[in-house]
């Protein structure tokens, strides 16, 4: 964090600036004191400046990052628990020879830590005619510069004044899971909420993690698809576990996550 150009924006100090009165002559025999105001003056100043400073988190004072025993992944598919999509009735697609599933990325910065964990799923008792995709896709970042509580829910509460063709948003906190956390829904404008579309946002400090659910299955399918309701427990089980994998350092062997 960068100190600040002035602690208080718009405001001079008294005495000082474009406008402010010229020190009074000194009268005859006087002592000429104006050096040592000024000195004086200085001094104040910078006794109140090195205070805004410190306490607003300039020179050494910038808060640390409140990141914990997080730290950075190249591979956040290993802490990724997927009992808890099994249990609903999905499993990860099988690699193929081009296709690697799941597949994770990241960038490690010194100012913002990026991790991505990407899986294709397929719904349990299809069967190759029926048309069903369903993709889990989760991010997280270390902000390592910048504390994003502040900013965190706002980001969610957006989705409230974004509308579709057909369909709407609505947002929901989750409790007892990190510092904070919001569920995205999709909703139909006939009301219809069949949990085909579901974000789940989670910080834990300077830490935030998020999860995006996306599901279509045919209507000729055998299978019920979970509402939102049962997505949003689903990966709320799965963040929590996660997150607790990866403060342990503790990655989940993939054939066993499942």
């Amino acid at each position: 964090m960068g100190q600040p150009a002035n602690p208080y924006p718009g405001q001079v100090a008294a005495g000082y600036g474009p406008g402010a009165p010229a020190p009074a002559a000194p009268s005859s025999g006087a002592k000429k004191r104006g050096p040592l105001w000024a000195l004086g003056g200085a001094v104040v100043a910078s006794a109140v400046w090195a205070g805004v400073t410190f306490a607003t988190g300039g020179f050494e004072g910038d808060p640390e990052p409140e990141l914990g025993s997080y730290a950075y992944t190249g591979n956040l598919c290993s802490y990724t628990d997927y009992a808890p999509i099994k249990k609903a009735g999905f499993s990860k697609e099988e690699s193929t020879g081009e296709k690697k599933n799941p597949l994770a990325s990241g960038t490690e910065h010194e100012a913002l830590d990026t991790m991505q964990c990407n899986t294709d799923l397929e719904a349990e008792n299809t069967s190759s005619s029926d048309y069903a995709s369903t993709w889990l896709s989760t991010s997280a970042l270390l902000h390592r510069e910048t504390d994003p509580e502040p900013e965190f829910e706002a980001q969610y509460r957006a989705y409230e004044n974004q509308r579709g063709t057909t369909y709407t948003y609505k947002v929901a906190p989750v409790p007892d899971l990190g510092d904070e956390a919001y569920v995205v829904t999709q909703v139909e404008k006939d009301g219809e909420d069949d949990g085909s579309y579901v974000i789940l946002g989670v910080r834990d400090g300077w830490m935030t993690y998020q999860l995006s659910w996306s599901n279509y299955i045919s209507s000729s399918s055998s299978v019920t698809p979970p509402d939102s309701k049962k997505v949003t427990e689903m990966l709320s089980e799965s963040a929590k576990s996660t997150m607790e994998h990866w403060q342990k350092q503790e990655p989940l062997p993939q054939d066993e996550s499942e």
